[in-house]
C-alpha cells in the first residue's frame, strides 16, 4: 500500500542524524523544519545546521524558516537562505506575530525568484492569499496546517480539498497537509489528491504500519500486554 501512495511524504525535524537516516530512504521525497524544531533538537548555529544537512540531502527540497518577525528583516534573511542552494525553500509565516499579512512580503520575493514554503495557514482565506501572491511565480509551497485545524474539533478534509481548489489555476504551487497527528492523515491526503504531507521523525516509524492485516496487529497488541506485564513481574 506504502508503493501506491501519490502523496509525497516529507520528513520534518532537525535531527541531523535522523536526516541523514532517511536521506536513504527512497519513500522520503523532501524535508522540512523549523525553528521550534531545531530549538528542541538542540540547534544553537541556524546556518552551520543547514550547510550541514544540505550535502545530505542533495536533489530534494528542503524548507528552512525565516525567523525574524519584521518584514524588511523576513526578506533580508529569506534572500540569504535563498543562496544556500537550488533545492532550498524559504519558510515564511502567513502573518507576522501582530497578525499582519505577509501576502506584500510574499509578492517580493516571488518576483525575485525565490522558492517560498508559505507556512502556518490554517484558514482558506490565508490560501486564497498565498496562491494570489505567489500564483505564476516560482515552484512554491503552501504548508496548511491541517492538524492543528483537527485540534480545534474540525475536520480538516474539507478544507484541504477547497484549498486545492483553490490553488489548481496555479500549477507552480504544491499543497502540503502540515502537521499530521496519526498515519491515517496520509491516506486521507492521497486520497484528496494532496501534494505533499510532512511527517515527523517520530511519526515516520509507524509508517510501515500502513495497510497491516488488523488481526495481525491485534495479536501483537495482546502479545506487548503480556510481554510488559511479565516484564514488570506483577502478581494477583
Amino acid at each position: 500500500m506504502l508503493s501506491e501512495l501519490r502523496v509525497k511524504i516529507f520528513a520534518d525535524g532537525a535531527d541531523a542524524a535522523g536526516i541523514a537516516d532517511l536521506a536513504r530512504n527512497p519513500v522520503i521525497k523532501g524535508f522540512t523544519t523549523n525553528p521550534t524544531l531545531m530549538r528542541a533538537a538542540g540547534v544553537t548555529d541556524y546556518e552551520c545546521f543547514a550547510r550541514e544537512v544540505l550535502p545530505i540531502v542533495a536533489g530534494r527540497p528542503i524548507s528552512f524558516e525565516v525567523f525574524a518577525d519584521d518584514f524588511d528583516q523576513m526578506e533580508r534573511q529569506a534572500r540569504r537562505i535563498a543562496t544556500w542552494g537550488d533545492d532550498v525553500n524559504v519558510k515564511i509565516p502567513i502573518t507576522n506575530t501582530s497578525g499582519e499579512s505577509s501576502e506584500p512580503l510574499l509578492r517580493r520575493l516571488a518576483a525575485q525568484g525565490i522558492s517560498v514554503n508559505v507556512t502556518a495557514l490554517l484558514t482558506l482565506d490565508q490560501v486564497r492569499t498565498a496562491a494570489a501572491a505567489l500564483g505564476g511565480g516560482p515552484p512554491c509551497f503552501v504548508s496548511v496546517f491541517a492538524g492543528r485545524v483537527a485540534d480545534t474539533g474540525r475536520e480538516p478534509v474539507p478544507l484541504m480539498r477547497e484549498a486545492l481548489d483553490i490553488m489548481a489555476p496555479h500549477p507552480n504551487l504544491e499543497l502540503i497537509w502540515a502537521s499530521p497527528r496519526e498515519i491515517l492523515n496520509v491516506v486521507q491526503a492521497d486520497a484528496i489528491g494532496c501534494h505533499v504531507i510532512t511527517v515527523t521523525h517520530d511519526l515516520l516509524k509507524k509508517l510501515p504500519l500502513l495497510g497491516r492485516a488488523l488481526e495481525q496487529h491485534s495479536l501483537d497488541t495482546v502479545r506487548m500486554f503480556h510481554t510488559d506485564a511479565v516484564a514488570a513481574g506483577f502478581t494477583l
